[in-house]
């Protein structure tokens, strides 16, 4: 993470964009076999009761986020439709960048994907969701 004296905690890059999807098995095809991405993960987060597909965008993963059950994804998908939702973004530690973030402090922090620490910022600049992940996995 970026801290310079005087400067307050920031990110450190793009981590991933995840599309939220009805069925990543049916959208892999596109991202697989068109534009030739490669899957370099699979797992299911119990909570919120998603499966998490991660492809190999070279710069940055692209993560499909598909609901296993009715939660906040599924809202989502009933709402607004398959596609863009949310960006994340890499911190070393997240506490320092939400305490940096006016307004931020209460955002819940959880067990992320591929085992780190990640939280969802409370307001949606520009309509768009915000995620903030850890570099290190849990121990």
């Amino acid at each position: 993470m970026s801290e310079l004296p005087g400067h307050p905690p920031r990110v450190d890059f793009v981590d991933h964009v995840a599309v939220a999807v009805h069925d990543a098995d049916a959208a892999l095809p596109y991202y697989v076999s068109r534009l030739g991405l490669k899957v370099v993960g699979d797992e299911e987060a119990d909570d919120p009761g998603v499966r998490l597909t991660y492809l190999d965008g070279g710069n940055v993963l692209i993560q499909l986020v598909q609901p296993l059950r009715p939660g906040p994804v599924a809202d989502f998908l009933r709402t607004r439709g398959e596609g863009l939702h949310h960006l994340c973004f890499n911190v070393e530690r997240i506490e320092p960048v939400l305490g940096a973030l006016s307004g931020e402090e209460g955002a819940k922090i959880f067990a992320g994907g591929r085992g780190r620490r990640a939280c969802f910022l409370l307001h949606e600049p520009n309509g768009v969701r915000v995620e903030l992940t850890e570099r290190e996995p849990l121990a």
